[in-house]
Order: C-alpha cells, then structure tokens, then sequence
C-alpha cells in the first residue's frame, strides 16, 4: 500500500516544502503554503507515477513544412464575448474565466452553450457544483429549451475524461476547476497539486479531441483566480468577470489572449433573463450623468480597441481634520495625489485644507495616465464650484512640471466623442496637430501646460 505525506505547496508559484513556512522560498510570497496529501509509491513500483503519460512521439519539423491551417473561430452568438475572445471560440482552445460568486459565470456560460447548441453544435456542460436538476432549473429561468446541450454533474476527471471521448462535443463547459480531483491524487480537491494535474489533464483533453473548453475558476480575496499562478500560463485564454454584485453592470475583460488581443472589454447587464449585451456601453454609462452640476468631466479611456466614455466626478468640502480625506474610487490614489500637487505647485489649485472624494462612475477602473487632465478638471470644477461645459470632454496625460503630454489613439476617441455629440474636445497640444480634419461641428483646443487647459475650461 502506498505511503501517504503532508507536502506544503504554495498558492503563487507551487512551490513545494515538506515543512511550511511563513515566506515561500520559490517566489518570496508571505502566507502562501497550503498543506496538501501526496501518496508515495510502494517499493518496487515502477518510478513513472500514475498521473503520468508517454509523450506523442511527434517528430520536429522544419518551420517552413508545417502546414498553415486557418484557425476557424466559432461565434458563441454574444456579440461582447466574441468581442473579447477575438471573434469567437477556436477549436480545441482551453479558456479560463474567474470572477467573484454570483457575478454570472455560470449563468453567462450556460447562454453560450444554448447558443452554440441552438446552431446545431454539440455542447457538454459539467458541473462539479451543481446538480443537473439545478441546473435545468436555471435553464428554464433563462428559457432555455434547447436540444443538442448534454449536463452531466460529476467531478472526478477520470470519469470526465471518458464521457467527454465518448460523446466527442465541440464545445464544453468545466464548473468549477476547483471542484474536480484526480482520483489516484491521495490530495484534496481544490488544493494546488490536483488543481495543477487538472487542468494538465483538460489541456491534453483539449489539444487530442479539439474539443473548445471553458473552465470557470474561483477567485481569492485579493481578486486573483485561486490555485498556482501556472495555471493561467496553462491555458490559451483567461477571462476576469469584473463588477458590484448590486449593480446590474458586469465588464468582461481578457487579461490572456494566444488567439487575439488582450485588454478587451466586454459589457453585460444582469436581468432576470440572464446576460444582456449592452450595444452601446458609453450612452449607458453617461445617461445618468448631472447636467450642469460642478465636479464633473467626460473622459474617453481605451480599453482594447474600444473606446468608452464615462463620467469622473469629484468633491471637495472644507476639511477640519489634522490630515484632510482623500477617498478614490475608480483610480489610483497614488495618482490623485500626484494631480493634486502638481495643481497646487503648477496651477494655484490649493487643497491642502481640503476634504478630495474621487468617483468614476459606473464601477470602471481608470488606470490610463491619458484620465489625468479629465481628474485634474474635476477637481477644479468642484474648487471653483463651476460646471464644465455639458458638451465638453477632456483627455490628457499631465507630468510633474504641469506639463500635458500626449495620448495614443487619439483619433479614434474624438471619432466616439463627435459620434456621442460632443462638440469641444480638450486635448495635448501634440496630438491636435495630428488631426487635419476634425470631425465635423467638432471644436479641438490642443493645450500644453495644465494651468492653460483650466483657463480653457474655466
């Protein structure tokens, strides 16, 4: 009978101690070793273990011979998802997607399978989870009623792998990855080594079957998908569901990509029917916007090749505390308090007695430095307690000597603010050079220091 031994393996790296230890020796992480139960084979046994398995024997092959096969995407009939995987599925593909509980992983992932099912593909739906009487549940909750979309509710791989070469699907579904084991693993489900074996064992599935595969992962409280780090080198794409579970907005955004860009972003709306793609995400995020009120600026940030507007607010009141609030949501607070002494020293904006509250609105994270001048003009506006122009949007990067550096891809965001009817675009200097011919009814004031650009705008 084989031994079994504790083994600490940490979380970041899966680096493996037989003692645990508060700093990994692998990548230097604290608190990061998880103890976990490994069997050790009898004597005698062959030293190949279990899990292991002969390679292809493939033979190398000069670069020039191997055949260019065009990839085939499949389009899983969300157009935001599409969007964010590059157009669609890709055979024998292997995509992770993490997110908090209750974001809409699941219920995202079982639209796509009745999509995909309803174009006469064969579809898998696993969940180690979740019964398959649960399961219908929630299919009929989103009207789902179609033929062609298999559940089966089992987590041992081994039974997995079987069933998925017997039914050959083009598509499956892997609910959760934490939840399947190894069954000749001695460890518990969830723990680093059977979540590495796992997913090592799905990938192989992958690759022999071409069978495209979606598997959901949980996340830790710091946002990251649980398990060792090489699990998202593993796979060919990794997908972040991002959002305030009491907000009806949920943003997809593609952090991985083998098959296309990275950085793409994806915009839902949770309904009793399950995802609803938001066509025009920049309307949505201004169509609640205050007219005429201080302390608020139209920004336009890239994310991927979209660009998207939204609304950065401010506040400031008269602070009396020693040391004065800075509350930023949306932003990088190290960042917002650069921008307020470069305003101080450079353009006269005194808030050292001053309570500063930042809000992007919408729940987006502004991590561009071309938001710079759009935050530096919400503060201003709230300082002097002056509205900036309804129709009027502001981009630029700002350094330390006040100075307004330009941005990349300029063009295409004044394309989507004229489209949105905003006729005054506040822009660096360097980048309305570049534009021969405005949109037309579109005015551009290229700025160069960010004292000019408030003097424009106030």
């Amino acid at each position: 009978m084989a031994k079994v031994k504790s083994v600490y393996a940490c979380t970041a790296c899966g680096y493996e101690s037989p003692r645990w230890v508060g700093r990994c020796p692998g990548c230097g992480a604290w608190n990061t070793l998880e103890e976990g139960i490994v069997a050790q084979p009898e004597k005698g046994a062959p030293r190949m273990a279990a899990n292991q398995r002969p390679g292809t024997g493939a033979k190398p092959l000069l670069l020039k011979d191997i055949p260019e096969d065009v990839t085939l995407r499949t389009p899983t009939g969300i157009s935001e998802l599409d969007r964010v995987l590059g157009g669609g599925i890709v055979e024998g593909g292997l995509m992770l997607i993490g997110g908090d509980p209750g974001i809409g992983k699941s219920t995202l992932l079982l639209q796509v399978c009745a999509n995909l099912a309803a174009a006469g593909k064969r579809i898998l739906y696993i969940s180690g989870e979740e019964s398959a009487r649960q399961i219908k549940l929630r299919a009929r909750r989103l009207g789902i009623e179609t033929p062609g979309l298999y559940i089966l509710a089992e987590n041992a791989l081994d039974a997995v792998e079987e069933r998925i070469r017997e039914l050959q699907p083009d598509a499956a579904v892997i609910d959760s990855i934490q939840t399947m084991y190894r069954p000749e693993m001695a460890s518990a489900p969830g723990s680093v080594s059977q979540i590495r074996e796992s997913t090592s064992l799905l990938m192989r599935i992958c690759k022999e079957t071409g069978t495209a595969m979606f598997v959901v992962g949980h996340v830790t409280k710091d946002g990251a998908i649980a398990g060792p780090r090489m699990l998202e080198h593993m796979v060919d794409a990794v997908l972040y569901f991002e959002g305030d579970r009491q907000q009806d907005y949920r943003l997809l955004r593609a952090v991985k990509n083998r098959f296309g860009s990275v950085n793409e972003l994806g915009v839902f709306r949770m309904t009793g029917k399950g995802m609803q793609v938001v066509p025009n995400p920049s309307e949505e995020l201004l169509s609640h916007r205050a007219q005429g009120a201080s302390g608020s600026t139209v920004f336009c940030g890239m994310e991927g090749s979209r660009p998207l507007l939204c609304d950065v607010q401010a506040l400031t009141s008269q602070s009396y505390l020693n040391s004065p609030r800075r509350t930023v949501n949306g932003a990088d607070p190290g960042r917002v308090a650069m921008l307020l002494a470069v305003l101080e020293k450079r353009a006269g904006q005194r808030s050292y007695n001053q309570d500063v509250y930042i809000n992007v609105a919408g729940g987006l994270e502004l991590s561009e430095p071309a938001a710079d001048l759009a935050l530096c003009a919400a503060v201003v506006s709230s300082l002097k307690d002056q509205a900036v122009g309804a129709e009027t949007a502001v981009m630029g990067e700002v350094g330390l000597a006040g100075e307004i550096r330009s941005i990349p891809q300029c063009d295409r965001r004044v394309a989507e603010c004229a489209r949105l009817g905003f006729t005054t675009l506040v822009i660096p200097r360097e980048n309305a050079r570049r534009i021969h011919q405005p949109p037309e009814g579109v005015k551009i004031v290229g700025v160069d220091t960010v004292l000019q650009a408030m003097s424009v705008l106030f």
